[in-house]
């Protein structure tokens, strides 16, 4: 069995890399959708919330345009991570922060826990800072791309540390 390293991906056809980072981080983001989808229904609803807390139906949409642009901000990175070992550094530190935002849906809806989900999206939201810097650092576009990402963390934290102390 041949494994494909991915660095190998096509760049030559760079529309197909593209498509493939955007599916392959909103297939990560799905992961998270997971552990949601069994509490959001029953123990969210349970929680007092916060004024500020948007309804349920924001969340989808959001969250898949978020993803979007972190496939492209990964795309470009992911492109030069072919040359530049600080590019290929990159790549990992994204992938690793990746397992902290599955995490948190993890600890905050799989666990039913506030306080779970907010000491997973402190470390996540430090992480993100982290990468915006490095993806900054090779390609402005690319760390742009992920400030509505950094900015929609901040509100999620927020809103977890609001609904931590009511409940």
């Amino acid at each position: 069995m041949t494994i494909i390293h991915w660095r190998h991906l096509p760049f030559s056809r760079p529309k197909t890399a593209l498509v493939l980072a955007v599916v392959a981080v909103e297939a990560i983001g799905a992961i998270g959708g997971i552990f949601t989808v069994q509490s959001v229904d029953t123990w969210y609803q349970t929680l007092t919330r916060p004024t500020l807390a948007p309804p349920g139906w924001v969340f989808a949409p959001v969250w898949t345009t978020l993803f979007a642009l972190m496939g492209v901000a990964l795309y470009r990175i992911w492109a030069l991570a072919r040359e530049q070992y600080a590019a290929s550094q990159a790549v990992r530190w994204f992938l690793a922060h990746m397992v902290l935002n599955v995490g948190w849906s993890a600890a905050f809806f799989g666990l039913e826990s506030t306080a779970a989900g907010l000491a997973v999206i402190v470390v996540l939201w430090v992480a993100i800072g982290l990468l915006v810097r490095r993806f900054v650092r090779l390609d402005r576009l690319a760390g742009a791309l992920l400030v509505p990402y950094w900015l929609w963390v901040t509100f999620a934290a927020v809103l977890n540390y609001q609904l931590w102390v009511l409940n």
